[in-house]
């Protein structure tokens, strides 16, 4: 007589485990632990038990449709437990192989050559994006028009850098499924000139000598920022390095007797392509914000530590919202720091190739780039030392300047 599901709900454990019989072989043991479905087959001359589930879990129609399978597979000649375990294997190996799979590892070899901000903003560009649409496809099989529908849904929300960014993730993700043996191919390399090219984006900057001072006269008179956001401020203008060479900067980076700044590769866009240091040249200028800066700080490692009193560092935000409080909204931003200082010390005839050194931008030739940051290095310093003098000028509202280059 078949069971129904009355009778699988009410069944009670006894002293001993017990055997709800189904048709077909099927059957429910029921002991104090549980409710189980079992089938007991032959195969091969050898007596073997089968489990289909746990009651309630699966119920009594799921158990027959998984022992219907299961019978097909017995008839066919196949052992339906060896079937399941090749099959159970088959599902890991896919797993390990999806898209996310190799995209989290391929991110994590990464790790040692990128900047923690780096990282984290890969990763969350990927989980946003990239996993929740292609994370569980083999990596093998995402195909050039599913990523380029996948790539145009954030393109049509306006966010046209992020797609050319996360095409840019997906070919670095395929090239590294091809180097560890799970693809052979890679789309991404298809869908190049496919997105829209967006516009480079300017960061809002003070140009002009005139409007520059009277933004560094406000900055020194501005009273509504904590110290520590004016220093960082006006170390950042001083320097000219980014947001992450600032924010993270440890005080053993600074080498006072030879005044220099020694920006770690990983904290860099170029330097860290070329296993080499940014040597930042300080000024006078910078030395006396560093006096400044040291009976706040100077009792830890990190120079603008976090307001949590962890380990972290001041916020990528912080000196941004002074700046709009300041009323600079759309005028100055920190980044834009460097294209005020290209500008005006391009006026004072220092030369291109020292400015894009002191500013960390790219040459092509690793080669060419590593002999070049060595070479422009004195003009450097001479260059941060008019930077310097300059910014301390046009803040006191002096209507003489020094010369600019003078050799």
């Amino acid at each position: 007589m078949a069971l129904t599901d009355t009778a699988c709900r009410n069944a009670k454990p006894g002293d001993r485990p017990r055997k709800l019989a189904d048709e077909k072989g099927l059957y429910l043991l029921v002991n104090t632990a549980g409710k189980y479905w079992r089938w007991d087959y032959r195969f091969a001359g050898k007596r073997k038990t089968m489990a289909l589930g746990v009651y309630p879990e699966v119920g009594l129609a799921k158990a027959r449709s998984e022992l219907a399978r299961a019978r097909e597979l017995l008839a066919a000649g196949q052992d339906p437990m060896g079937a399941r375990r090749v099959e159970k294997r088959r599902i890991a190996v896919s797993a390990a192989n999806s898209f996310e799979a190799v995209a989290r590892e391929w991110h994590k070899s990464r790790l040692p050559r990128w900047a923690k901000v780096t990282a984290e903003k890969a990763l969350t560009q990927m989980e946003a994006d990239l996993f929740p649409q292609i994370g569980l496809r083999p990596v093998a099989e995402v195909t050039p028009p599913e990523l380029l529908a996948m790539l145009r849904k954030v393109e049509a929300r306006g966010a046209a850098y992020t797609a050319g960014r996360l095409r840019e993730i997906c070919g670095q993700v395929f090239r590294y499924a091809i180097a560890t043996g799970r693809a052979t191919y890679n789309p991404a390399a298809d869908l190049i000139g496919a997105l829209v090219t967006p516009g480079v984006k300017h960061r809002p900057a003070l140009t002009n000598r005139r409007e520059f001072g009277q933004f560094l006269r406000d900055l020194r008179d501005y009273q509504s920022a904590d110290i520590l956001t004016k220093l960082a401020t006006r170390l950042a203008l001083l320097t000219l390095v980014r947001s992450q060479e600032l924010r993270f900067v440890r005080w053993e980076e600074f080498d006072i007797e030879v005044r220099e700044w020694r920006v770690p590769p990983g904290r860099m866009k170029v330097g860290k392509t070329l296993n080499q240091a940014h040597i930042v040249p300080l000024s006078v200028q910078v030395l006396a914000t560093l006096e400044e800066l040291w009976p706040l700080t100077g009792h830890g490692s990190r120079v603008f530590p976090s307001a949590n009193g962890d380990d972290g560092v001041m916020s990528e935000n912080t000196i941004g919202r002074m700046l709009i409080r300041m009323g600079y909204q759309g005028r100055q931003t920190l980044h834009g720091f460097r294209a005020s200082a290209r500008s005006l010390l391009s006026e004072r005839g220092w030369s291109v190739a020292a400015l894009e050194r002191q500013l960390d931008h790219a040459e092509r030739s690793k080669v060419v780039a590593a002999y070049a940051r060595s070479e422009h290095l004195e003009e450097r310093r001479r260059m941060m030392d008019d930077w310097g003098a300059l910014v301390e000028a046009l803040e006191a509202g002096d209507n003489v300047v020094p010369l600019g280059r003078t050799a």
